[in-house]
């Protein structure tokens, strides 16, 4: 996958604590990991805009979330960033209702589609964001509230000189633990090998979080996750496809 749209990693922020005892912020280089895409709308999409984004669109202006009364319910909440078009992400939705989705995605055709496609399925358990997910991360989403966070098919930068714009870097695993439970998965996928090896070094080396699959071992895709449209292209192009889930220990 390429097309898909994760955060820009830009203003995000974590807290650590200096000799003195405050909290001093540390934040993330700003460069783009995602191309914002532009696109024509359907009529569908333009009235999903118009008439289900008041019922299920987020805005980072209000501020943080109360996640219960988000949905009006308490019940686990999994965070997708960078659903592409949501097709994927509306079938996990219907198929674990029990469960509360937030997605994020920075193209407006995509979340057109992805509230329509909710709405004629009658769903009640999405919210999405149009807006950069590490804003949304920092402003919107209380810490330690996630039981899972979902990066699947990221743009690879595949390019060598491309790759300092991977959104999956020190900073970000750091910033996905804060808002993760103790106990919760952050789940990537991608069907670029090198950037598997790259995750798998990267969140190896993270501190609080353990390897679901064991030590260096990638994980099998999970029968919830959906094959999306970029998982068949890569494999129809003769790609591996490549799951890691780590979990937050501490």
């Amino acid at each position: 996958m390429s097309e898909q749209t994760p955060a820009q990693p830009q203003a995000a922020t974590e807290n650590t604590q200096s000799q003195d005892g405050a909290e001093q912020p540390i934040r993330m280089r700003t460069i783009r990991s995602f191309v914002l895409r532009t696109g024509r709308m359907t009529e569908g999409q333009q009235l999903a805009m118009a008439n289900v984004w008041p019922r299920m669109g987020l805005n980072v202006e209000n501020g943080m979330l109360d996640l219960t009364q988000t949905f009006g319910r308490a019940a686990p909440v999994v965070l997708e960033i960078g659903f592409g078009m949501g097709d994927s992400l509306v079938e996990m939705a219907k198929a674990e209702p029990e469960k509360n989705y937030i997605g994020i995605e920075v193209h407006t055709p995509g979340v057109g589609r992805l509230l329509n496609n909710a709405d004629e399925q009658g769903l009640g358990n999405i919210r999405v964001f149009e807006h950069d997910a590490i804003e949304v991360l920092d402003k919107c989403i209380p810490d330690g509230s996630l039981s899972t966070v979902q990066l699947f098919f990221p743009d690879p930068w595949h390019k060598k000189k491309h790759h300092k714009r991977r959104i999956v870097k020190a900073e970000f695993a750091q910033a996905m633990r804060k808002k993760l439970k103790v106990g919760g998965v952050f789940h990537m996928a991608t069907d670029w090998e090198n950037y598997a090896e790259h995750m798998m070094e990267v969140m190896s080396a993270a501190e609080g979080y353990q390897n679901a699959a064991g030590e260096g071992a990638y994980s099998p895709q999970p029968e919830w996750r959906p094959v999306t449209k970029f998982q068949k292209r890569g494999e129809r192009l003769g790609h591996g496809v490549w799951d890691l889930m780590f979990e937050r220990t501490e």
